[in-house]
């Protein structure tokens, strides 16, 4: 039988989940030096800082993408961990 109340402590508990992921993506960290360019990039994706030296746009823009990507690659991992728990959830 359907019970909402646990059903909805269910959901706050995947949401506080949720939440505290978000919290540890902020807290890493990607950095990419290449060609002169240096990003530093958190794992929720936001520049923390670039630099260059006299590089191009087209060779800062190839820097920033590598980072996003591999901060990406860090949510997936994360997003991962948590399935598990959305997984069980959905099967009752």
């Amino acid at each position: 039988m359907f019970n909402l109340f646990k059903n909805l402590g269910d959901l706050k508990a995947m949401r506080d989940q949720a939440l505290a992921i978000q919290r540890q993506l902020a807290n890493e960290e990607v950095v990419v030096e290449e060609k002169g360019v240096r990003v530093v990039i958190t794992g929720d994706q936001k520049i923390k800082e670039l630099s260059s030296e006299n590089i191009s746009n087209q060779t800062l823009v190839e820097v920033l993408n590598k980072a996003i990507r591999l901060s990406q690659e860090i949510a997936a991992k994360k997003l991962q961990e948590m399935s598990g728990g959305i997984a069980g959830f959905l099967k009752r």
